[in-house]
């Protein structure tokens, strides 16, 4: 019983061992010991909370869902620096020292941490602005567009409809210009352009697409909002165009791209049904005057062989009735045939 006793004092002598000393404090393997086991305590706690905060939102349907994203997000950023500086003051190390860390800190930020502390201060900006949400189908400058399936300190988390995730940094939605589809509501109209051919009843194309509109389970009927209407916007080249513009039901705002190609489809399927033409790009040439002089130079020796043939036509015409050339020597000579 005496051995396993000095066995479990040794142990424990050998957590007062020494590894580092900061400034006046020293540092040893228990001191780091408790410093992890709190950051570790820190770190279920703010799990807890979390989960107690989503329990609780869960029973108040009132509390939206991006409003609880927020607040655990928050919670969690709150409850990790409460648990770092009590973890840090276990040590022994004096909290008024961070001044020098400060100071430090703000050469780092000058010299190549501004963009991280840009980030973490967007993605603070758009917790508290809600003015991007998770679920939200947002469509940013650059051309990405997807549903918002996190934001964390640094970057934001995207997921396109092809299942792609893309990581955006905080910053690009404060600073560049980001479209949001679904941030008020989740109600928007579609204009899907087309265009039939000159001549074309403008009454029968209505009544084609209108159709059509109908087919599309993603037109919104609930009378709530306007129908689909025809729209004709413009005189082409070699088109009437006309847009159809409708109203879609909420859970199709997130997929621009299929819902499109499904209104093409079928007013496509429309046109054909009722036998309007679909045109192609052509050009008419009207020509109003000819003038010889205007003529390229091979289009001239063309124009003048010509001249020439009917000349000699004429003339063999002419010589039809009169006697036949009695000096073979006037004859063209062949020099083709000199070669032979």
């Amino acid at each position: 019983m005496e051995q396993l006793l000095n066995q479990i004092s040794s142990f424990f002598h050998w957590f007062e061992h020494e590894i580092f000393t900061v400034g006046e404090t020293i540092i040893t393997y228990g001191s780091v010991a408790r410093l992890l086991f709190i950051l570790i305590i820190t770190y279920v706690v703010s799990r807890v909370l979390q989960n107690a905060l989503r329990r609780f939102a869960s029973y108040r349907k009132s509390m939206a869902q991006s409003s609880v994203y927020a607040l655990t997000r928050i919670t969690h950023y709150v409850v990790m620096l409460i648990g770092f500086l009590v973890a840090v003051s276990s040590v022994g190390i004096d909290l008024t020292k961070f001044a020098i860390f400060a100071s430090a800190l703000g050469i780092g930020v000058g010299f190549g941490l501004q963009n991280l502390i840009s980030n973490f201060t967007a993605g603070i900006m758009l917790l508290f602005e809600k003015t991007l949400k998770v679920g939200d189908f947002v469509e940013l400058e650059s051309g990405v567009t997807g549903e918002v399936k996190e934001i964390n300190i640094r970057s934001t988390i995207i997921t396109t409809n092809d299942n792609i995730d893309i990581i955006v940094p905080n910053s690009e939605f404060v600073s560049g210009r980001m479209t949001n589809w679904t941030m008020r509501d989740t109600y928007r109209r579609i204009h899907v352009p087309f265009g039939v051919a000159y001549g074309t009843d403008k009454e029968l194309v209505r009544k084609a697409v209108l159709e059509a509109a109908e087919r599309v389970p993603h037109t919104l009927q609930d009378g709530t909002h306007k129908p689909p209407q025809v729209w004709f916007v413009e005189f082409g080249d070699s088109s009437l165009n006309f847009e159809l513009v409708a109203w879609l039901k909420p859970e199709a705002v997130n997929r621009p791209g299929a819902v499109k190609a499904a209104f093409l489809w079928e007013i496509h399927t429309s046109l054909e049904e009722y036998k309007i033409e679909v045109p192609f790009p052509q050009r008419d040439l009207h020509i109003r005057s000819w003038s010889e002089h205007a003529v390229m130079p091979h289009s001239r020796a063309s124009t003048s062989g010509l001249q020439k043939q009917q000349e000699l036509e004429q003339q063999q015409e002419a010589g039809a009735t009169a006697e036949p050339s009695a000096d073979p020597e006037q004859r063209p000579e062949n020099d083709a045939a000199k070669d032979l």
